[in-house]
């Protein structure tokens, strides 16, 4: 697992996205699957920015990135508040644009395009979001 940390900040989104995405192509994945790989680490580390460190200018984000075998795992830790995507209700999407509540589909999106997703609070107060996709 290669790991790096980044500050909370989405003017680093771009270096997420690469940085995943260099494991996932190197891994054999498919462009198709890059980018889902890539769109779901971006939601991810968005809603890590905006959520867990919405009052915190100075959260860091960790994020390790490995293969093992045919399996790219993906894990983002952050010390911010902790949230469990869980309790999100799926959003209604065949509601009509207007009546949709903004926000929600960034957890839809992860686990549309991911195979396992995976939100763990810590006893150290820090939240490690797994993120697990097979090749096809």
């Amino acid at each position: 697992m290669k790991s790096v940390q980044f500050a909370a900040k989405f003017e680093y989104l771009d270096e997420i996205r690469d940085f995943v995405g260099e494991i996932a192509r190197a891994g054999g994945f498919s462009d198709k699957d890059v980018y889902n790989i890539q769109l779901a680490t971006d939601e991810a580390a968005s809603n890590i920015i905006e959520h867990a460190y919405e009052n915190q200018p100075d959260g860091v984000l960790e994020l390790s990135c490995g293969m093992r075998g045919d399996v790219i795992i993906i894990i983002l830790i952050d010390r911010g508040e902790s949230f469990d995507p869980s309790e999100i209700p799926l959003p209604d999407l065949k509601a009509d644009l207007s009546d949709r509540k903004i926000g929600g589909l960034g957890i839809f999106l992860m686990r549309k395009l991911m195979d396992e997703v995976h939100y763990e609070p810590k006893p150290d107060k820090s939240n490690v979001l797994t993120m697990i996709k097979h090749k096809r």
